[in-house]
């Protein structure tokens, strides 16, 4: 008949307290299987979270707490009060100074920490302004060419350098034509050389009184996950959760992922449907998943069986080596590939460009010296088009910002910085992007000219950057063949009988296994239909060998005869290559079970008797015959 069976129940006798018992035992037990780096992980909800984590420090010490992680839930029961709507993960290390961690990215947001810093933009033709209200709201759309960005910090006080005028970092800066120093209690971020190259990028911007660092959202278009995840909610309606203790797979994706590499081994000892194990699966992970319930492994068992995932490409493979290349742009390894899961993935990656990687780009200067004379010569021909031009030009931006220049005015002028300008020319910071009305036609020609070059030379400084900038790795975002569908690899199901069968003997006597180990247990009487079986038997080892799981591992006996002791009923040899073995065969009852103390005294004999191999003939062997 149909059996109906109650899964995922909890019952626990005395409560709170028979639960952290039976936490604690396996805690116990996870802390001793732990590796060196390793880690463990513990959802619980805000009931009991406070009472787990005394435990945990207990177990692990209070110095191997790495954090507790905040879970956001997608909803909550009703209550009279504030419904709770998060879970806990308690992270604790074996050793917090070894345990091995792997930053997870998640991309920024206008709703990220940090954002509302981001107020200005960059187009495409280098015209920089703020955002204007509507679009910071997002009321209305920024152009599609805009390149957000923000003033960022360029000096520190770091405490116990030198600062203040003479200092390796503190020295005058011109920028537009205006001059900055850091105060006396700062110092720049970088050096003369590095600032320089900066104002070369058009990395460096006049704040007020003081310089900024322009810092490109796209610089580093990700942040570092906190201990507050809200992103890890469960996914669709066929990862609904249904019970209290459920996890939802991008919580444990991540927690592998930040702590573990492919090749990793993975533990869980609460089952349950399985989603350890599924998640472990996918990111290339070996693991074990333990329960009590047969209903969860089956459920485990089933779901693996029928689940797809994504191929991963392995570093350690033609096709990664080839993709690696192809996102490195470089040239393929040649280097031999054996699939070697420990290598890892090819991952997709994001660039960190930093103030000190664009400080110390010795590229810059090179592209600089290159297509920086034809800028100088734009500025040259705009200038003498408008030598005769009547008309004067207010200036919006730099040192003269606000000044009409006269354009038939000869000589030169200081500017704020200190450097001379033409009294009757335009600066390269000072060219407007559009011709004014009236300009003459050669001018509007030289003008177009030197944005060309000046777009052309920026566009070359910010690809050197790119491609000279540090990068993060994506470990959550490994690239995929399109062309392949991966399945779950093998694995096995295997089971503890939670039952004892205690072994009897021929009379139906309980049998004190404590003899069977030391040698004290007797054979009974079993008549002469025993003696007639057994003869039997060895007639047939005589005629057939021993055959065992592979051909080359049969045993073929040179001589079989019989033995008068109270277990090995006969002694046999056989060759092992060019060397004689002595078998000892015990054999059991005809219709009977062998029981664990019946091999354990046939070993002692065998042992105390010299012979090399004990085989055991039986009908059947109990269920703990195999411990």
């Amino acid at each position: 008949e149909p059996e109906q069976v109650r899964a995922f129940r909890d019952t626990w006798k005395d409560g709170i307290h028979s639960y952290l018992t039976y936490l604690r035992d396996r805690l116990t037990v996870a802390r001793d299987l732990l590796s060196d780096s390793g880690s463990i992980f513990v959802q619980i909800g805000d009931e009991n979270v406070h009472r787990v984590r005394a435990l945990m420090d207990e177990v692990f010490g209070v110095e191997n707490l790495v954090a507790q992680i905040t879970i956001e839930k997608t909803s909550s029961q009703t209550q009279d009060y504030l419904p709770p709507v998060t879970d806990y993960v308690l992270w604790y290390g074996r050793d917090k100074s070894r345990t091995k961690y792997r930053d997870v990215w998640r991309p920024k947001s206008p709703q990220g920490g940090g954002f509302g810093e981001y107020t200005r933009i960059e187009r495409s033709d280098l015209e920089r302004r703020p955002m204007l209200t509507a679009e910071r709201s997002e009321e209305q759309k920024l152009p599609s060419d805009a390149k957000v960005y923000r003033q960022d910090n360029l000096t520190s006080q770091s405490a116990g350098r030198e600062k203040g005028e003479g200092a390796a970092s503190w020295f005058p800066v011109n920028v537009d034509g205006l001059q900055f120093r850091p105060s006396m209690q700062n110092r720049w971020k970088t050096s003369e050389q590095g600032m320089q190259r900066m104002n070369w990028s058009r990395r460096i911007e006049p704040r007020g009184t003081s310089l900024s660092y322009v810092r490109f959202f796209e610089d580093f278009p990700v942040m570092q996950i906190n201990n507050v995840w809200r992103d890890v909610k469960f996914s669709s309606r066929s990862e609904d959760k249904t019970y209290v203790v459920q996890t939802s797979a991008a919580t444990i994706a991540r927690c592998i992922l930040m702590t573990t590499d492919p090749g990793d081994l993975v533990l869980d000892p609460t089952c349950g449907s399985g989603t350890t194990a599924y998640v472990a699966e996918q990111w290339g992970r070996r693991w074990i998943t333990i329960d009590t319930s047969r209903v969860a492994i089956a459920l485990a068992r089933s779901r693996l069986m029928g689940a797809r995932y994504p191929y991963y490409l392995l570093a350690d493979s033609k096709d990664g080596q080839v993709k690696e290349a192809d996102v490195t742009r470089s040239v393929p390894k040649s280097t031999p590939t054996f699939g070697n899961i420990r290598h890892g993935f090819v991952y997709d990656r994001v660039p960190h460009i930093t103030l000190k990687s664009i400080a110390n780009n010795a590229e810059i200067d090179v592209i600089w010296d290159r297509m920086q004379p034809a800028v100088d010569v734009a500025v040259e021909a705009l200038n003498t088009a408008l030598s005769s031009h009547a008309t004067p030009f207010k200036v919006e931006t730099g040192g003269r910002a606000g000044v009409a220049i006269d354009f038939r005015a000869t000589g030169e002028v200081k500017l704020p910085s200190g450097e001379p300008a033409p009294a009757g020319g335009l600066m390269e910071w000072e060219i407007p992007r559009e011709a004014p009305s009236g300009w003459p036609a050669t001018a509007q020609s030289a003008l177009k000219t030197f944005w060309t070059a000046r777009i052309t030379r920026q566009r070359e400084i910010d690809a050197s950057i790119a491609a000279k900038a540090e990068f993060e790795f994506l470990y959550d975002k490994p690239f995929a063949d399109s062309g392949k569908t991966r399945v779950a690899g093998p694995f096995t199901v295997e089971s503890l009988s939670p039952h004892r069968t205690l072994a009897v003997d021929w009379d139906d006597e309980l049998i004190d296994t404590f003899d069977a180990a030391e040698g004290r247990r007797k054979k009974a009487e079993r008549g002469d239909s025993f003696t007639d079986f057994a003869h039997m038997i060895l007639e047939n080892l005589k005629a057939a060998g021993v055959q065992q799981a592979h051909k080359e591992d049969r045993i073929t006996f040179t001589s079989l005869k019989g033995w008068p002791g109270n277990w090995i009923a006969a002694e046999g040899t056989f060759m092992e290559g060019d060397t004689q073995r002595r078998a000892g065969v015990f054999i059991g009852p005809e219709f009977g079970t062998v029981s664990r103390p019946d091999l354990v005294a046939a070993a002692r004999e065998a042992g105390d008797a010299g012979f090399d191999v004990l085989i055991a003939c039986a009908f059947n062997y109990d269920a703990h015959s195999s411990e």
